[in-house]
C-alpha cells in the first residue's frame, strides 16, 4: 500500500475541541503522528457563542501543535446529531430508500429540508426485519462546522457522528470481545450507550453529560461556571455514600455529592435503556462495561457504575491497534486516550471499510470543494485563454489604426447624442421622484388599515378583562368612552405640493375615530360617539379631545407623520359598593391584558388617573395611555 497523505480527525464536543494527525505507512497500520485539546467551556453549548469560541480554539490548537495536513474527517458533536435505529420490514431492496425516506420525514424533528441526514442497515433481526440507523443533523450546523475548518485551510472529507465513530473504533480494538459488551461515553452535554454482541450495534444518546456536574456544583456554591469546572476537574469524584466518610473541604464534599446525583440520573437511564435492549432489540444482559468519554475519569466512577450494574468495569483503550510516533508525548497522551474514541474512528474512514459509514456533507458544500478542486484547472484555462487574446490582440492592432479616422467621424455624431443623454437622466430622475412619492402614498393607504386590527385588538383585550375581573354572578362591562392620539408627530416638505406654511392647518383624519368603526369593534356603547376634531360636534360623557398633538415636532424632509401613542378615556360597571378594591382590579386587569398584546409597548402603556365615584354611580372613568410598538403612519 502506498503511504497516503498525513490527515486530520476532528471530534467537536460539546465541552472540548479535539483535533488528531492520522497517517497510513507502508505496512497499511493506522499511525498517531500528533494530538491537541483544547477545553470550550460553558459557551462551548451555547448555540448563540460556539461558533466563535471554536473557532478561536481550533486557531490556537493549530498555532500550538502545528499540524501541517490540510484534509480533515469531523465528528459532529452528540448533541447536536439526531440519531435514531428502526426497524423496517423485510420489503425488496429497489424499495428501502422510499421506507427510509417516510422513516426520516416521521422521525427526524426538523423539515427534511433542513437537515443533511443519512442512514445505514446495520442487519437483519430474528424475524426478518431490517435494522436501521437513522442519523440527521440541521444543515447550517454543518456549514458552521465547514466555515471552523475553512479558517484554517482545511478541506473537509466527511462529517461522522459520534455513535457511529464509537462504534467502528470498538470494533477496531476489540474484535475479540465475546458476549455483550456496553461502553458508556460520558461527555459534555450528552453521553452515549452502546452495545456490542455478535456482530449486532445498538445505539441511545442520553441528554445527561459532564456540564450538569458543573451546572449544579455552580448553583449550589453560587460560583461562576469556569470556576466550579475548574474545582471539579481538580478536586472532584463520585461519592460512594453509604459508609464512606466525607472530605472535611465543605467544597470538595459538595461536589462530590452533585457528581453522584448527577451519575445516579444517568444510572438510571442506561438500566431504562439495557433493559429497552434486551426487551425491545432482543439482546442480551452486559457482560462488561467501558467506559469512555472526558467525563469518564472522575475518580470512583468506575467503582460507581460496577456497584450500580454489578458487571467489570474498565477504560477504553481506542489506540490499542494504534500505532503512536516517537514524536508524540507519550504521558500526556495517556490522561486523555480514553476520550479520543471519536478521533480513531473517525479516522479509520480513510483506512479501510468500517462497520459503519456514514456522511453527513451537504450537497452545496460537497459543490463547493469539487469547485475548489477544479479551480487550478479553471485558472489553467483562464491563462490559456488569456494567451489567446492577447496573441488576437497583437494581430488586431494593425487593424486599429485604420479604425481610427472612422473612429474620429463617429465621435463628431456621437456627441449630440450624449446632450441627449443628459436629457435622458434628468427625465429619469423625475421619473424616480414620482415612483418615490407613489410607494409613499401607498405605503400611508396601507396604513390605515391598521387601525382595524388595533380597535380588534383593545377589544378582544376589554373582554378578556371583563372575564378577569369579573366577581361571581355580577356581569362587567368596560367600554372606551373617548380616545385621543398622542405623539403625533406633525412633518412638511415630504408631501408633493405641502409646505411649511401650512403647519397649522388640521390634517383630518389623522387624529379622529369614527364612531361607527369603533362601535363594530364593541369599543362605543349604543348612543355615544367619539370627541370630533377641534372646532366638530362634542363626543361622550368623558369629553375625551381627538384631535393630534398641538404640539407636534418638525423634523427635516423626508419624514411623514405618526402616531405612536393613544390616550384612552375608559368607562366600567362601577363595583365600589360591592368591594372597595373592585374598580382598581378592573383598569389593572384592562392594563395587564393590553400590556400583553403584541401591538402595544408594555413599556409605555400604563393606566393614569382614575375617578372616584359618588355614591350609587352606576359606572366609573379612568384613564389609559397605549404605547404602540411600530408607531402608524398618518
Amino acid at each position: 500500500m502506498l503511504k497516503a497523505k498525513p490527515f486530520l480527525t476532528v471530534d467537536f464536543g460539546a465541552g472540548t475541541l479535539k483535533v488528531a494527525e492520522f497517517e497510513i505507512n507502508d505496512a497499511g497500520n493506522l499511525v498517531l503522528r500528533q494530538f491537541g485539546f483544547k477545553p470550550l467551556g460553558l459557551e462551548g453549548s451555547q448555540e448563540s457563542a460556539r461558533e466563535r469560541v471554536v473557532t478561536k480554539a481550533i486557531q490556537d490548537l493549530f498555532n500550538e501543535r502545528g499540524f501541517t495536513a490540510r484534509t480533515a474527517n469531523v465528528c459532529a458533536p452528540g448533541f447536536h446529531v439526531f440519531s435514531k435505529f428502526v426497524k423496517l420490514p423485510p420489503v425488496d431492496s429497489a424499495k428501502v430508500s422510499q421506507i427510509v425516506q417516510y422513516e426520516a420525514q416521521q422521525n427526524v424533528p426538523f423539515p427534511l429540508a433542513e437537515v443533511v441526514w443519512d442512514y445505514q442497515i446495520l442487519g437483519a433481526a430474528p424475524g426478518g426485519e431490517m435494522e436501521v440507523l437513522l442519523v440527521a443533523i440541521k444543515t447550517d450546523i454543518v456549514e458552521g462546522l465547514f466555515r471552523v475548518a475553512e479558517s484554517k485551510g482545511v478541506r473537509l472529507q466527511a462529517v461522522d457522528v459520534s455513535p457511529a465513530a464509537l462504534a467502528n473504533a470498538f470494533r477496531f480494538n476489540y474484535s475479540d470481545q465475546d458476549g455483550c459488551t456496553m461502553l458508556l461515553d460520558i461527555g459534555a452535554k450528552t453521553s452515549t450507550v452502546l452495545f456490542f454482541e455478535k456482530g449486532k450495534i445498538y445505539a441511545r444518546s442520553i441528554s445527561i453529560g459532564a456540564n450538569s456536574i458543573t451546572q449544579d456544583f455552580a448553583t449550589e456554591t453560587k460560583v461562576r461556571f469556569n470556576e466550579a469546572e475548574q474545582f471539579k476537574l481538580q478536586h472532584g469524584f463520585v461519592s460512594l455514600g453509604g459508609a464512606y466518610e466525607e472530605p472535611d473541604d465543605p467544597k470538595q464534599a459538595a461536589v462530590a455529592k452533585v457528581a453522584r446525583q448527577v451519575m445516579t440520573r444517568l444510572h438510571i437511564q442506561v438500566n431504562q435503556t439495557i433493559q429497552f435492549y434486551r426487551g425491545q432489540q432482543g439482546g442480551g444482559a452486559p457482560q462488561r462495561l467501558v467506559l469512555s468519554g472526558g467525563a469518564s475519569i472522575m475518580p470512583y466512577t468506575a467503582q460507581f457504575f460496577g456497584e450500580k450494574l454489578n458487571i467489570p468495569v474498565e477504560y477504553f483503550n481506542p489506540l490499542r491497534n494504534v500505532q503512536v510516533a516517537a514524536t508524540v508525548n507519550v504521558d500526556e497522551l495517556s490522561a486523555v486516550a480514553h476520550a479520543m474514541g471519536e478521533l480513531v474512528g473517525t479516522a479509520l474512514r480513510n483506512l479501510a471499510q468500517c462497520p459503519i459509514e456514514l456522511n453527513l456533507l451537504p450537497k452545496s458544500s460537497l459543490k463547493r470543494q469539487q469547485f475548489e478542486q477544479k479551480k487550478p484547472y479553471f485558472l489553467a484555462s483562464l491563462f490559456s485563454l488569456v494567451v489567446v487574446v492577447a496573441a488576437i490582440g497583437y494581430f488586431t492592432r494593425q487593424l486599429a489604426n485604420d479604425k481610427e479616422e472612422a473612429l474620429s467621424q463617429i465621435t463628431a455624431k456621437v456627441e449630440p447624442l450624449v446632450a441627449k443623454e443628459a436629457q435622458l437622466n434628468d427625465a429619469s430622475g423625475a421619473l424616480k421622484k414620482v415612483e418615490t412619492d407613489s410607494t409613499k402614498y401607498r405605503e400611508w393607504l396601507t396604513a390605515k388599515y391598521r387601525w382595524v386590527d388595533l380597535l380588534s385588538e383593545i377589544r378582544t383585550a376589554l373582554l378578556a378583562a371583563e372575564e378577569k375581573a369579573k366577581p361571581p354572578g355580577v356581569d362587567v362591562g368596560i367600554w372606551v368612552e373617548s380616545l385621543k392620539m398622542g405623539n403625533v408627530t406633525k412633518e412638511f416638505g415630504d408631501v408633493p405640493g405641502e409646505t411649511p406654511a401650512e403647519e397649522d392647518a388640521p390634517k383630518s383624519p389623522s387624529s379622529y375615530m369614527s364612531p361607527e368603526l369603533m362601535r363594530r369593534y364593541g369599543l362605543l356603547m349604543p348612543g355615544m360617539q367619539t370627541a370630533a376634531p377641534e372646532g366638530g360636534e362634542g363626543g361622550g360623557e368623558g369629553g375625551g379631545e381627538a384631535t393630534a398633538d398641538t404640539a407636534a415636532t418638525k423634523k427635516k424632509k423626508g419624514s411623514t407623520n405618526e402616531v405612536s401613542e393613544i390616550s384612552l378615556v375608559m368607562r366600567a360597571v362601577n363595583l365600589y359598593n360591592l368591594d372597595v378594591t373592585k374598580n382598581l382590579h378592573i383598569a389593572a386587569a384592562v392594563e395587564q391584558e393590553l400590556k400583553a398584546n403584541p401591538m402595544f409597548d408594555p413599556a409605555t402603556t400604563r393606566l393614569g388617573k382614575q375617578s372616584t365615584p359618588e355614591a350609587g354611580a352606576p359606572t366609573f372613568t379612568f384613564e389609559l395611555t397605549l404605547g404602540l410598538k411600530d408607531p402608524i403612519k398618518l
